[in-house]
C-alpha cells in the first residue's frame, strides 16, 4: 500500500495544480471582462472611484486564486457587482455635474495669470518641488512662461503658456497645410489588421492593389501604415522601406 502512496500524492498534486490553473484563467477572463465593461483608461488617468474599484477587484480576485477551497463564485460575484456599480456611478456622473464633483473633485488652478496660488497648493498638499517637476514634464522650464496651470481631477496638470511663449501655428503664419488625417498600422509582422483599415477608410481591395503594384505579399511586410488620405509607408521584414 505504501508503495503506491508517492504515486497517489503526485496525482493529487497534479489535480490541484490543474484546478489552480483553470481557476486562475477563469478569474483572468472575468477581470478582463470587468475592466472592459468599465471602459478604457490608463492607470494614470483613473478617477478616484475607478482607482478604488480597480484595487478592490485585484484584492478580491487574489483570494479564490490562491485558496482553491474558496468557491469561484466568491470571486465572480463581488467583481461583477463592483463593475456594475462603477458603470452605474459613471452614468450618474454623466448626468449630474454635482455628483461628479462630489466623487472626483474639480480642477484646481495652481498658477493664475502667471502667479502661483499658495492656498490652492496647500489644499492639494503640493510642494513647490512637485509643481516645478510637473511643469518640467510639460517642457516648461521657467515659471514666468506659464499663464495658467491647472491640476485636473485625475491628478494630471494642464498648462497654458503665455502668448509670447507659444510656438506659432501654420494658421498664424498664414501657411496653408494639407490634412492627411491620422495614420494607422494596417499590417504588423505579416498580419493584416482589418479594424485599422476601417479606421483610415480603406479595405482589403485597396490594400491588395497596393501590394500587387509593389509585388509584395503580407508575409513580406514588417510594418505597413496608411492614413485617411491614402498615403502609406511599407517597411519590409528585411529592413527595406
Amino acid at each position: 500500500m505504501n508503495s503506491f502512496s508517492p504515486f497517489v500524492h503526485n496525482k493529487i498534486g497534479d489535480v490541484f495544480m490543474m484546478i489552480s490553473l483553470i481557476r486562475t484563467l477563469l478569474l483572468y477572463i472575468v477581470i478582463i471582462a470587468a475592466v472592459r465593461l468599465m471602459g478604457k483608461r490608463q492607470i494614470s488617468e483613473l478617477q478616484t472611484s475607478e482607482l478604488v474599484v480597480t484595487l478592490l477587484i485585484s484584492d478580491i480576485a487574489a483570494i479564490p486564486m490562491q485558496d482553491t477551497g474558496q468557491p469561484l463564485a466568491s470571486g465572480f460575484i463581488p467583481i461583477a457587482v463592483l463593475a456594475i456599480c462603477e458603470v452605474g456611478v459613471s452614468f450618474i456622473m454623466m448626468k449630474s455635474g454635482k455628483f461628479r464633483e462630489m466623487i472626483c473633485g474639480k480642477p484646481i488652478i495652481v498658477i493664475r495669470d502667471g502667479k502661483i496660488q499658495p492656498q490652492e497648493m496647500h489644499r492639494l498638499r503640493m510642494t513647490t518641488e512637485d509643481l516645478f517637476e510637473a511643469i518640467r514634464q510639460k517642457n516648461v522650464f521657467h515659471i514666468s512662461d506659464v499663464s495658467y496651470a491647472i491640476v485636473e481631477t485625475n491628478g494630471k496638470m494642464s498648462i497654458l503658456k503665455k502668448p509670447e511663449q507659444e510656438m506659432p501655428t501654420a494658421g498664424a503664419l498664414g501657411v496653408a497645410q494639407t490634412d492627411s488625417g491620422f495614420e494607422t498600422v494596417v499590417i504588423s509582422d505579416g498580419v493584416i489588421n482589418d479594424s485599422s483599415l476601417n479606421l483610415c477608410n480603406k479595405n482589403r481591395i485597396w490594400l491588395q492593389n497596393i501590394l500587387k503594384s509593389k509585388q509584395l505579399q503580407p508575409k513580406d511586410i514588417f510594418i505597413m501604415t496608411a492614413d485617411t488620405s491614402g498615403n502609406y509607408q511599407i517597411i519590409q521584414k528585411r529592413g527595406k522601406v
